[in-house]
């Protein structure tokens, strides 16, 4: 018994076997995955959440995701964690910042 629908597979020309594509899948999960880091990049770790939510966010883009606004978000994001470590560091002139 199955419980899932079977995944859409195309023929290549003529050799009779099936593929599946799953790039979308993934990056729709990079565009999720890089909006949710961004936000957890405000809050702890943005020096190196805020990279990573850049580096999926562009990512996501350039293979041409279905969550489009979630990967403008998540780079969005990523920036914001950058410069509001900037922000930080320049208050307390240190390396790390607290509340």
């Amino acid at each position: 018994m199955q419980l899932t629908a079977p995944a859409k597979r195309t023929s290549d020309t003529g050799t009779g076997r099936a593929t599946r594509r799953t790039g979308i899948h993934d990056t729709d999960g990079m565009a999720v995955a890089s909006f949710v880091l961004g936000l957890l990049g405000l809050l702890v770790l943005n020096v190196f959440l805020g990279p990573i939510a850049i580096a999926l966010a562009g990512i996501a883009l350039w293979r041409g995701t279905a969550r489009r606004g979630r990967a403008l978000l998540g780079l969005g994001l990523g920036v914001a964690d950058l410069l509001v470590l900037v922000v930080f560091m320049s208050a307390d002139n240190t390396m790390s910042w607290s509340l």
